[in-house]
C-alpha cells in the first residue's frame, strides 16, 4: 500500500509541483492550505510523513507542531525559505526530524522523504538472510552465492543486490536505489546506479545480456524478479 504524505503549504503552485512529483514517485499526496487544516488532516487521514511549511497564515508550522505533538509522532519534514539558524533549531527543537530550505529540488526532497520514512520505519529487524530462487545474501556474512557458487561483490553492489531482494517484484526508482547506497540521494547521480547494476548483472546472470535476476523496467527502474529463471 502506497505511503500517505501530507503537504501542508498555502502556495498553490507548490503544493500542485510537489503532489504531481510525490505521486509519481507512487506515494499517495494529501495537501492542506494551512496548520488549521492539516490538524483536520492529519487526525481525519493518519498520514505517514508531513511535509510542512512555517510561514502560513492562521496557523503556522510551529503552532501546527505544538498541537499536533500531543496527539502523534508522524514524521516531519520542515520547509522554509528562512535562513536563520534558530529558525531550524526552533522547528527540530519542536519535534522536525528534517528540514528543507527554499527553493529545493524535487528530487533532493524526494530522497529526504525516503530517508525519514526508512528511519520511521525501522521498528522491524530486516531479515539477516534473503533467498529469491537460486541467489542467496547474508548481510551478517556479507557474502552472496549463486547455487553453489560464491560471488564476489563490492560494497555498493552488495547493497544495490540486497535492497532489490529485500522487496523481490517491486520496483525500484534510480533515486530510491541511490539513496539505499549512499543516505540521501544526490541530484544528477542516479545513472551510476545503471553501471552498478551493468556490473552486478556480469558476476550474478547466467546471461547477463538476458538478465533473469535483475529486470529493468523502462522509464521507471529496476527490480529483483519475483520468480527467476534458475541457472542451467
Amino acid at each position: 500500500m502506497a505511503k500517505t504524505i501530507l503537504v501542508v503549504d498555502d502556495e498553490e503552485r507548490l503544493v500542485s509541483l510537489l503532489k504531481a512529483y510525490l505521486s509519481q514517485e507512487g506515494f499517495r499526496v494529501i495537501s492542506a492550505e494551512n496548520g488549521r487544516e492539516a490538524l483536520f488532516q492529519a487526525r481525519h487521514e493518519n498520514p505517514d510523513l508531513i511535509i510542512l511549511d512555517i510561514m502560513m497564515p492562521e496557523m503556522d508550522g510551529y503552532e501546527f507542531m505544538r498541537l499536533h505533538r500531543k496527539e502523534g509522532d508522524t514524521p516531519i519534514i520542515l520547509l522554509t525559505a528562512k535562513l536563520e539558524e534558530t529558525d531550524k533549531v526552533v522547528g527540530l527543537e519542536l519535534g522536525a526530524d528534517d528540514y528543507i530550505t527554499k527553493p529545493f529540488s524535487p528530487r533532493e526532497l524526494s530522497a529526504r522523504v525516503r530517508a525519514v520514512l526508512r528511519r520511521a520505519g525501522k521498528t522491524t529487524p530486516e531479515p539477516e538472510v534473503l533467498r529469491v530462487g537460486m541467489v542467496t545474501l547474508s548481510r551478517g556474512g556479507r557474502y552472496v552465492k549463486v547455487g553453489d557458487r560464491f560471488v564476489d561483490l563490492t560494497p555498493s553492489e552488495f547493497d544495490l543486490l540486497a535492497a532489490l531482494m529485500s522487496r523481490p517484484g517491486h520496483v525500484f526508482s534510480r533515486m530510491e536505489l541511490l539513496d539505499r547506497l549512499q543516505g540521501t540521494a544526490l541530484e544528477g547521480y542516479e545513472r551510476t546506479v545503471d553501471v552498478h547494476i551493468k556490473n552486478l548483472r556480469t558476476k550474478i546472470e547466467p546471461d547477463p545480456r538476458s538478465p533473469s535476476y535483475v529486470e529493468t523496467v523502462y522509464g521507471v527502474g529496476y527490480r529483483f524478479a519475483a520468480s527467476p529463471v534458475n541457472e542451467s
